[in-house]
């Protein structure tokens, strides 16, 4: 982990990234840095209604992901690692899949007043999956606020997901494709992770289990 001193897992509803970020955080003795959706108060009601509630639910979102990330902006440099779940820079991707123009232009103002002089993360691992493992892989969670998300909203949101990481270089990122991977109940596909992330020589890299 001494490459990594802050590690972030992203990727779209489902992807496994907060399991992700436990496991790893375990591994490399690091802290763990993860966002709250059973606090917004707004969540369950947007997935019922997202035109009406989207702009409230993702300003709470982008306040409780700011006052995250605060303590990073003056990091100790003899502290521990941290594995994170969110990546800030991508706040907007939801916003844009959601938000009505003059919604947008509002949280845009909000987003810039607010976004911390957080460090960059040295590494990004983005888990992709397909939309009909996303919407099986939220199903089996059962969460009671997830039950109206469609598999539509998910194919979107993959597809944002894909577009805005094809674009990002402000950190080095590992592709994962999570659709045959399981780095929970299966310790060979963490293994296998976890010695991709230390091989990675270039800015961008690919893993796939066939």
């Amino acid at each position: 982990m001494d490459r990594f001193r802050y590690l972030v897992v992203e990727g779209p509803i489902g992807a496994g990234k907060t399991s992700l970020a436990r496991r790893l955080a375990s591994r490399f003795t690091a802290d763990l840095l993860l966002e709250l959706p059973e606090e917004n108060p707004f969540l369950s009601r947007f997935y019922q209604d997202m035109a009406r509630f989207a702009l409230p639910t993702q300003l709470f979102f982008l306040f409780q992901r700011a006052r995250l990330l605060e303590p990073l902006a003056q990091p100790d440099m003899f502290g521990r690692p941290v594995v994170g779940d969110f990546l800030l820079d991508k706040d907007p991707l939801f916003a844009r899949i959601t938000l009505s123009a003059d919604e947008m232009a509002l949280y845009q103002k909000i987003y810039e007043a607010l976004r911390p002089r957080s460090p960059s993360p040295d590494l990004v691992v983005y888990l992709q999956a397909q939309p009909a493992t996303l919407i099986e892989r939220v199903r089996r969670r059962a969460k009671a606020y997830e039950k109206p998300v469609s598999e539509e909203y998910l194919a979107l949101l993959a597809e944002s997901y894909a577009r805005f990481f094809y674009h990002y270089n402000a950190a080095p990122v590992l592709i994962v494709n999570s659709d045959n991977l399981n780095f929970v109940e299966r310790a060979a596909d963490f293994e296998l992770l976890v010695s991709r992330l230390r091989g990675m020589k270039s800015r961008r890299e690919f893993f796939n289990l066939g």
